[in-house]
């Protein structure tokens, strides 16, 4: 199959589920065309079977805000116009699985019929899409996308509720490829401090002041902190960190070392406010880590209490706090949670979700 894949080109879970998800297609035989406004972070270009076409728009003054919808839909009109595209894979409803309706009709005109599949990922649905400047057109596109998946039962069910809609929504959650998390940990370099670390976008629907104030509560010399990610709020958290003096942490910003970083960690640390899945979350799995999460979203979909880690109200600080130093004084349960979660990480291997896409394209173009 010839397949184009629409995502958001950064660091976000659903730009890396994205690229990942072509990577695989491309070695079961599929033809990946990527399309966005830059080459997406993970993004590989290392045979024929991945291309990447830039989504270009030119600046007019006229524009307060140029129409990167109209950009993409044209984009897509191209490459299919010229390459034997056989469906659309978009990623994040907003704006990509509109443009891509649009792209599909203008098709039409030219006796090409492409079907859209459409992934939401999260704040497309649970923040953006619930403005109202946007609710109309975010229903709008799923209704009309040929199949719609989501990343957790929690995150359609959100959307079912919220949009009232009747549309299908088949879940496939978020995978990582387990072996190259398990060639990292053989090879993982050893620390005689509990490592606690976050990975995430420093928004404030992170809850990074919560975070920043469990680690001023738990701070003490036999603990080092790893910040990984960039952000809104990243200036807020080294401003924080400088002030109180908490000098046993490092802010690693975007990091393509993510797996080097985890592998030493022994506690992940993720008290978001809203989190369909915690794609982060799922690689500290990988990487041996027990969890110390919100009780939000998708979450408990992956993060089993007292088996894999622990679930917090979102804003607990005291819990949270409770809940660390529990693992932190007892290292047989610190083990025994990193060994649960590790062994639950291998259900969301890339081998065996990638197929459950792979057989909802060829149902779909039956």
């Amino acid at each position: 199959m010839n397949i184009i894949i629409v995502c958001y080109p950064t660091y976000g879970g659903s730009g890396v589920l994205a690229t990942e998800l072509g990577h695989k297609l491309a070695q079961l035989g599929h033809k990946i065309h990527f399309v966005a406004y830059k080459k997406p972070v993970r993004l590989k270009l290392t045979d024929d079977k991945v291309l990447f076409h830039k989504v270009n728009v030119p600046f007019y003054p006229l524009f307060n805000f140029q129409p990167y919808e109209l950009a993409l839909s044209s984009k897509i009109v191209e490459i299919s116009e010229s390459n034997p595209i056989d469906l659309i894979h978009v990623h994040y409803a907003i704006p990509h699985a509109y443009a891509a309706f649009m792209a599909k009709e203008m098709l039409k005109t030219k006796n090409i019929n492409l079907p859209i599949v459409t992934t939401l990922h999260g704040t497309d649905i649970t923040l953006v899409g619930k403005h109202p400047f946007y609710r109309r057109a975010v229903k709008f596109s799923i209704q009309n996308s040929d199949i719609v998946t989501s990343v957790s039962q929690s995150l359609k069910q959100d959307t079912i509720d919220f949009f009232k809609i009747d549309k299908e929504i088949e879940v496939i959650p978020n995978f990582i490829d387990v072996n190259r998390f398990k060639l990292k940990n053989e090879n993982c370099k050893q620390n005689n401090r509990i490592i606690i670390s976050h990975v995430s976008n420093f928004r404030p629907v992170k809850n990074i002041r919560t975070l920043l104030n469990i680690l001023l509560k738990i701070n003490n010399e036999n603990l080092f902190f790893n910040m990984i990610g960039e952000g809104p709020e990243l200036d807020l958290a080294q401003d924080f960190v400088k002030q109180n003096n908490i000098n046993n942490i490092k802010f690693h910003g975007n990091s393509d070392e993510i797996e080097e970083i985890l592998c030493s960690t022994d506690i992940f640390l993720l008290p978001s406010k809203r989190e369909s899945f915690g794609l982060s979350a799922l690689e500290a799995m990988a990487s041996k880590c027990a969890l110390v999460t919100s009780n939000r979203g998708g979450l408990p979909e992956l993060n089993i209490e007292n088996e894999t880690g622990f679930l917090v109200d979102v804003n607990d600080e005291d819990k949270y706090v409770e809940k660390i130093t529990d693992l932190i004084s007892d290292k047989s349960k610190l083990e025994k949670f990193k060994h649960e979660s590790f062994k639950r990480a291998q259900l969301f291997d890339i081998e065996l979700i990638v197929p459950l896409y792979n057989e909802l394209y060829y149902k779909l173009l039956k």
